[in-house]
C-alpha cells in the first residue's frame, strides 16, 4: 500500500506540483494506493509530520512531510531549490529545513531532473548520492497543433513573474516591435507596480488571461508567435513542453534544466538580457525559422509523458517492494 499525504492539494488548488501527483495517482491500481488528506487549520502544521493512522508499505509525500511513524519506506520527490537560490530570511530557512528533513528520511529521492539532482548535492550535499534517482515530468496530451488556428503577432508568457522569472525583459524586449502583443497566463492578476511598468513599455499592448484550463492554453500556444520563457532558474519547466508539444516555438535562457528539457529545439538565449530576448522575437518573425523551431519543438516535447513519468516511478516503488504493483 502506497500511502500519499494529499498536502499539495491543500496548498494548491490546481496547476504545479499537484499535476505530478495526479498523473501518478490516476494511473496506479486503485488498490494499491490511498490518499489522505489532513484538515490544515493553521499554517504551521504543513511544516509538521503528517499523522499516519494505519500501516503503509511506501510514504510518499506530495510536498516534502514525513510520516509521524515509519511503517515501510520513505520516498520524496524534490523539483526545485527556488528557495534556497532567491528566497532570503525565515521562509528560506523553514523550507529548506523541511526539505531537507524529507531528504534525510528517505529511501529513496526522486528528483524531477538531473539539475535538480546537482542542486540537491551543492546544497544538502552528496551523502544522498546513491538514494537519488531522476525521473523527468512529463507533458499533458492536451497539448497539440490545431489545424486551421490563425497565427496572431502575440507572444505568450505563461507562470508567475516575479525576481528571476526575468518578466520585465520581456516587455521591455517587445517594446519597440509596435506589431507585437503580450498574452500573460496564470501567475495571479498584475500587481500595481506591472500595471505601470506595462502602460509605459506596451501601451495598449498587453493583457492578462487568469487561468486557463489546458484546451484554452493550448488554443492560445496555437495561436502566438511564440513563448517566451526567460526564466533564470527552473526545476524543470513544464510550460516549455506544454508549448512544444502545441507547435510553438520557445524562447528561453540557458540556464538550470532548461537545456535538458528543451534540448536543441528551443532559442536558448546566453542571456536573459533585454537585447538578447529582442533577437530571438525577431527570429521567429521569419516564417521558415518558426517552422523549423515548431517542428524540432513537436519532437522534442514527443520524449516526454506522464506515462513516461508514472512507469518509472512505478519502477521505483516496485524496486522497493520487490514485486509487481500492476497485473500486466
Amino acid at each position: 500500500m502506497i500511502l500519499y499525504d494529499g498536502v499539495i492539494y491543500k496548498l494548491q488548488q490546481s496547476g504545479g506540483v499537484s499535476v505530478l501527483f495526479n498523473e501518478l495517482i490516476q494511473r496506479l491500481p486503485p488498490e494499491s494506493y490511498r490518499v489522505e488528506c489532513e484538515d490544515l487549520k493553521y499554517p504551521w502544521q504543513r511544516y509538521m509530520a503528517f499523522p499516519v493512522k494505519a500501516p503503509y508499505d511506501i510514504f510518499h509525500s506530495t510536498y516534502y512531510r514525513v510520516p509521524s511513524r515509519k511503517h515501510g519506506a520513505v520516498v520524496a520527490t524534490v523539483h526545485d531549490f527556488t528557495y534556497e537560490r532567491y528566497v532570503k530570511g525565515p521562509r528560506r530557512w523553514v523550507h529548506t529545513l523541511q526539505k531537507l528533513r524529507s531528504v534525510a528520511s528517505a529511501d529513496r529521492i526522486i528528483c524531477v531532473s538531473e539539475s535538480t539532482k546537482r542542486d540537491l548535492l551543492e546544497f544538502f550535499g552528496h551523502q544522498y548520492e546513491a538514494r537519488i534517482v531522476v525521473v523527468h515530468n512529463g507533458v499533458s496530451e492536451n497539448y497539440f497543433p490545431v489545424a486551421g488556428t490563425p497565427r496572431c503577432a502575440q507572444l505568450l508568457f505563461v507562470g508567475a513573474r516575479g525576481g528571476y522569472k526575468n518578466f520585465s525583459a520581456v516587455a521591455a524586449a517587445i517594446s519597440p516591435l509596435r506589431d507585437l502583443e503580450l498574452l500573460c497566463v496564470g501567475g495571479g492578476a498584475f500587481t500595481r507596480d506591472e500595471v505601470e511598468f506595462l502602460e509605459r513599455t506596451l501601451p495598449g499592448r498587453y493583457r492578462h488571461a487568469g487561468f486557463l484550463s489546458n484546451e484554452a492554453l493550448n488554443l492560445e500556444y496555437n495561436r502566438s508567435l511564440a513563448l517566451v520563457y526567460p526564466s533564470l532558474y527552473e526545476g524543470f519547466g513544464i510550460p516549455v513542453l506544454e508549448a512544444m508539444r502545441a507547435g510553438c516555438p520557445v524562447i528561453a535562457v540557458r540556464s538550470s534544466s532548461i537545456p535538458e528539457v528543451a534540448g536543441e529545439a528551443a532559442l536558448l538565449l546566453d542571456t536573459g538580457e533585454v537585447e538578447d530576448i529582442r533577437w530571438a522575437v525577431e527570429r521567429v518573425l521569419d516564417p521558415v525559422h518558426w517552422g523549423e523551431l515548431s517542428r524540432k519543438g513537436q519532437e522534442q516535447a514527443s520524449r516526454f509523458s506522464w506515462d513516461v513519468t508514472y512507469r518509472n516511478t512505478l519502477e521505483v516503488y516496485e524496486d522497493i517492494l520487490g514485486r509487481s504493483l500492476t497485473h500486466d
